[in-house]
């Protein structure tokens, strides 16, 4: 092969190299720059708000505020309170650049001493999607109650019973009651200050200040059966703690129990087992079940009998119902009536249905 046509090709391979190289860098040059997506960024101005010492009783309301330091919008998803907290409101949407707020709100009644009362906040911040706000406080009780702040009652319907407690004060000024408040006429409440000394509740309050022997009586007539969940308030001269509740709890049970609380015989003929049915009453009183007694019971339908018998437990009777072997064939329909020596229900009646079948099996016409 000559030189020349040596040269030429190699000349030709150059060529193409140039052109193709042309090519890939104007390709190059088209492509744009790859730019970072837009985000919001959460930033907790205050993450901690402490107020110090503050009285029982006092209200806590704070706004911790939340900057979006990006440039999407933030979305606050939720802000979970923890217990003994809550969030009044809170912005959902807050733009790039701008501070939005959390509005939380504590009630010290229910605490004493150092807290640190939480709320977790979930955002949309793909970097920081949680944060936690927190309010601390040191609650001083300038006003309690010894031996402590409640009292409970287990009794039964009609019964009145009286527990105390003693209020005493971390004030410098003069402490005294000056008003009570009751949930109702079934709770009294009586109060005196204590004079002796030695009637004191021991090492509580400051010490020369007065104290307060209440008693609280639950009962009577104007009590309700079924839980008990109140609270009795009390006016001081307290500058710091001037209200102060005493809660009520427990229950008030029925003096007895009857069961089953109606009878139906079905249909049945005198000389079945069925024929005979029993209701049995029971004391629910825990500490003197004998006192409850039943004296008789009487039934309103002809053919049935009833009759009256203590069984082996204390304060326990079983009435026995029977479908005489005279009854007449048809339906039963009536009560009975079961006296008792409870003086809020000292008459129990029962209604009683069935229907005595006649020699085919069938009620007579």
């Amino acid at each position: 092969m000559s030189k020349r046509i040596i040269v030429m090709m190699l000349a030709s391979v150059l060529s193409v190299a140039t052109i193709a190289s042309a090519q890939t860098s104007e390709k190059a040059s088209e492509v744009k720059p790859v730019t970072e997506a837009k985000a919001p960024r959460l930033t907790v101005v205050e993450p901690i708000k402490d107020f110090g010492t503050v009285a029982k009783g006092d209200k806590l309301d704070w706004s911790f505020l939340i900057k979006n330091t990006g440039d999407a919008d933030l979305q606050i998803i939720a802000a979970k309170p923890g217990c003994g907290c809550t969030v009044a409101d809170f912005d959902k949407v807050i733009k790039p650049g701008e501070t939005g707020k959390v509005n939380a709100h504590v009630d010290t009644t229910a605490f004493a001493g150092p807290i640190a009362k939480t709320i977790a906040l979930e955002t949309s911040d793909p970097s920081t999607p949680s944060a936690q706000l927190t309010i601390n406080a040191i609650v001083k009780p300038y006003v309690e109650a010894f031996p402590a702040g409640f009292v409970r009652f287990n009794m039964l319907l009609g019964d009145v019973e009286t527990q105390y407690v003693t209020l005493y004060s971390e004030e410098e000024e003069p402490f005294a009651i000056t008003k009570v408040e009751t949930p109702g006429d079934w709770v009294k409440v009586s109060y005196a200050k204590i004079e002796d000394p030695a009637q004191m509740a021991p090492n509580v309050g400051r010490p020369g200040q007065a104290q307060y022997k209440v008693a609280i009586t639950v009962g009577g007539t104007d009590a309700r059966i079924g839980p008990i969940a109140d609270k009795v308030r009390f006016t001081t001269t307290s500058r710091h703690q001037p209200q102060y509740l005493v809660s009520i709890s427990g229950v008030i049970r029925p003096a007895f129990r009857v069961e089953p609380s109606g009878i139906n015989f079905g249909e049945v003929v005198p000389t079945d087992p069925a024929a005979t049915r029993s209701i049995l009453l029971r004391s629910n009183d825990l500490k003197a079940p004998e006192r409850f007694s039943v004296t008789k019971a009487e039934s309103s339908i002809s053919g049935i009998t009833a009759a009256v018998k203590p069984t082996a437990n204390r304060g326990e009777y079983e009435v026995t119902l029977q479908v005489g072997k005279a009854a007449k064939a048809g339906d039963l329909q009536g009560d009975v009536k079961i006296y008792t020596n409870d003086k809020l229900s000292p008459v129990v009646t029962i209604p009683v249905r069935g229907t005595v079948k006649g020699a085919a099996g069938s009620a007579s016409k």
